[in-house]
């Protein structure tokens, strides 16, 4: 089966101006940290619409594009999200996590309790779709999470860069969004995005500052 090509547009930039637009997204991007502490405080779902718009632009396997964002604001649901993610952050912290892994979480403070699910104004669930379905036909989707993955950083950088702040989290398991947010078996969640605005006097831990040099996250050769 032969596809229609068509010419790629693009649009010229001259090489000092793509320097200084580098220079300023690395300015921005830097200073992203992960947040727990929110306030209810909201602003345009336009901001989140384009956010996810330009996450659908990711790279992906044969562009099939192999994922669906939920953006949660219903204060009831977010409950009940926050209610079935500290069941299993208990079992995490209680019983299942290594000794390793808890010493390393240690410096965050973080614990069973998830009170930022309820606090923040929105949350985004990513799910990633292991086939797709058309007309009843399975479809399957190649290099799923790669392409998720790649879709949620472009997500993050899109929230931050519009300046918003967020925290990835991932309880383990996270089957329970499929029921509480109604997403078919073919999806499996990714993870759930935080977002909005930190609280005032908020604090992060110091060590989430110190960032790998260049030199040691990278080599030219």
């Amino acid at each position: 089966m032969k596809f229609k090509l068509i010419k790629y547009k693009y649009t010229a930039i001259p090489v000092k101006k793509i320097l200084k637009r580098s220079n300023n997204f690395y300015d921005i991007i830097k200073n992203r940290r992960s947040i727990r502490e929110f306030k209810l405080k909201n602003f345009d779902d336009s901001i989140i619409k384009n956010a996810i718009l330009a996450a659908g632009t990711a790279p992906n396997g044969a562009n099939l594009q192999p994922w669906h964002f939920v953006v949660i604001k219903n204060p009831r649901i977010k409950k009940e999200i926050r209610n079935a993610a500290e069941r299993e952050e208990k079992k995490f912290y209680s019983k299942s996590a290594p000794k390793e892994w808890l010493n390393a979480l240690e410096p965050l403070g973080t614990d069973s309790n998830k009170k930022f699910l309820e606090e923040a104004p929105i949350l985004i669930a990513v799910f990633e779709k292991k086939y797709s379905t058309k007309k009843n036909i399975k479809i399957k989707n190649y290099y799923v999470k790669e392409s998720v993955g790649i879709a949620t950083g472009i997500l993050i950088s899109s929230l931050h860069y519009s300046g918003l702040c967020m925290l990835t989290h991932t309880p383990n398991p996270m089957t329970f969004l499929n029921k509480i947010l109604n997403r078919p078996i073919n999806e499996r969640p990714f993870v759930i995005l935080v977002v909005g605005f930190p609280k005032l006097n908020c604090k992060i831990p110091k060590f989430a500052t110190q960032k790998k040099s260049l030199k040691q996250i990278s080599t030219w050769i």
